[in-house]
């Protein structure tokens, strides 16, 4: 009778240490994707990577940390690859879409009937910093105004913005 090869032995060493510890990997992805089929997709990919280099795997008390390790990067490598659908605006205003007249809370209105009350010089500063992310440099290069100029529009920005929410809290006219 022939004695089982080491290269056997050691796969099926190596398969019922993935086996052992599959139960903790399902926890630990679900803990990370808080999905069940996500979790379940990791930890699949995961197993598979670990067996395709079960050779690089110098100590079977490292397998732990080093299958954790590996289901860590798995679940990153999902939002990767996963891109996002975008919509450009522009047609959606083009086609009258009614996504864009989606129901608002009263307070997002009301800021917003705010800011378009606002003249183009104060309200074009605004938009790019708040909605935009630009800094008031960038501001400044894109307006052709100096970096003074542009704090000072959203200086008066903002306080014509508290004044007019003020109002609208106290029931008047903002005008």
């Amino acid at each position: 009778m022939n004695a089982p090869r080491p290269e056997k032995q050691a796969e099926e060493g190596f398969a019922a240490t993935c086996e052992r510890l599959r139960p903790d990997l399902f926890r630990f992805a679900y803990w990370l994707a808080r999905d069940r089929q996500i979790a379940e997709d990791v930890v699949q990919e995961t197993l598979l990577r670990a067996w395709r280099s079960r050779d690089s795997l110098e100590k079977a008390d490292s397998a732990r940390h080093w299958l954790f390790t590996i289901a860590r990067r798995e679940h990153a490598r999902l939002y990767e690859r996963k891109r996002l659908k975008t919509v450009s605006v522009d047609e959606l205003v083009q086609l009258e879409s009614p996504e864009l007249a989606a129901t608002e809370r009263r307070e997002v209105a009301e800021v917003r009937a705010a800011m378009f009350a606002l003249e183009d010089d104060y309200r074009e500063p605004l938009v790019m910093q708040v909605l935009l992310g630009y800094t008031t440099e960038e501001i400044a290069g894109e307006l052709g105004l100096t970096q003074g100029a542009v704090l000072t529009r959203l200086f008066r920005a903002r306080n014509k913005l508290r004044e007019r929410l003020g109002a609208a809290l106290r029931g008047e006219d903002g005008d």
